[in-house]
């Protein structure tokens, strides 16, 4: 029963989650956060060696990323670019009022990739916090580091990330 529970709890948050970061995708996108969740789930069944919920939520993360860069891709492949446009990420933080622009998803994608390459904390922190919509502390304790460093590693991601898009 508890598993059932457990299940049903994960369930509802990643649910949330997904709708969260469907807010953030270009008006007219044709995933639910209901598909979304169902897409993570199913990729990540073979995958359930998380230790906790954290742990749990930060490979759901990564999953969510890769469902709906897959699902870009799939889109741009369709229209080879039309309306394409790089979006500053000037609106990647959940507490703006306002609904931020639209984000190239294949372009952020790409961007991560190279920043996982340079500097992977900052990457990581830049997937909980867009693709999983976790607070600074959330993020702190998902990676076991301190929220200052969070902070800190945040802005510099932010940073590169708009100069790497603005190219």
């Amino acid at each position: 029963m508890a598993e059932k529970d457990l299940s049903q709890t994960l369930y509802a948050e990643l649910r949330r989650i997904a709708a969260a970061g469907l807010r953030r995708e270009r008006a007219g996108h044709t995933l639910q956060p209901t598909d979304l969740v169902h897409e993570l789930w199913l990729r990540q069944a073979g995958d359930v060696a998380a230790n906790n919920r954290s742990e749990f939520l930060r490979n759901a993360a990564a999953t969510m990323r890769r469902v709906l860069v897959d699902h870009a891709r799939r889109r741009a492949r369709l229209q080879r670019g039309n309306g394409r446009r790089a979006v500053p990420l000037s609106g990647v933080d959940a507490a703006a009022s306002a609904p931020p622009p639209p984000i190239d998803l294949l372009a952020l994608d790409d961007a991560l990739t190279e920043l996982m390459g340079h500097r992977a904390l900052c990457a990581q922190i830049v997937e909980l916090r867009f693709f999983a919509g976790f607070d600074m502390a959330e993020i702190a304790t998902a990676l076991n580091v301190s929220k200052s460093t969070v902070e800190r590693e945040y802005a510099l991601a932010r940073a590169w990330l708009q100069a790497k898009l603005a190219e």
